[in-house]
């Protein structure tokens, strides 16, 4: 495969579809990148982020084997999962760079309240989880990674916004007001893919 795979992971009540305008964006811009996007079933936010990061790992696995090198994207919770998958199972060892986008890799405020039964994947992303102390502990596995944050100051589902980030390399607040315009408005598209096709 000439041109490295990028996995692009969808989030808390999402499927792969959200990812259609990011799509069209990159291939038209880059028409062979291989793009990814995998469906994880969150069943509503009670599935532990782990169990999805084990989902994909196997997903990857069958798609791509062992050893092929990507490039991994996640948006919201997809990018807890992606990075539960880097530290947790190895994957830092073949990805070359992680970016995640109004990911709540610090916790958000909105989950606080949320109960661990039956809701375990929300409840993963309160401030100081079990899952986030542990993955800040093994911070260091992402060193060699080229690590982006992207986020909006603004955003209530992570909140507050600038806890959207992760421990290393650059952080980046986009111009928009709310967490689906990360995803959805051209503005916020055009800057991700900046991101994603840089060299």
């Amino acid at each position: 495969m000439s041109e490295r795979p990028l996995l692009l992971i969808h989030g808390l009540w999402d499927t792969p579809r959200l990812f259609r305008r990011l799509e069209q964006t990159l291939l038209e811009r880059n028409p062979n990148l291989p793009l990814f996007a995998p469906h994880l079933p969150h069943r509503l936010g009670a599935t532990p982020i782990r169990q999805l990061a084990a989902q994909l790992d196997g997903l990857i696995q069958e798609r791509f084997g062992p050893q092929t090198s990507v490039d991994l994207f996640g948006f919201s919770m997809g990018g807890v999962i992606a990075r539960t998958w880097l530290q947790e199972w190895g994957g830092a060892s073949r990805t070359r760079r992680f970016v995640c986008l109004g990911s709540p890799q610090q916790g958000t405020l909105t989950a606080q309240l949320i109960p661990r039964w039956p809701l375990a994947g929300i409840a993963d992303m309160k401030i100081g989880s079990a899952l986030l102390r542990d993955l800040d502990a093994g911070r260091d596995r992402l060193d060699p990674l080229q690590c982006v944050s992207l986020y909006s100051r603004t955003d209530i589902t992570v909140f507050p916004g600038w806890r959207a980030v992760l421990p290393q390399g650059p952080r980046q607040a986009l111009p928009v007001l709310t967490h689906r315009q990360l995803i959805a408005h051209p503005r916020a598209t055009a800057a991700v893919a900046d991101v994603l096709l840089a060299p």
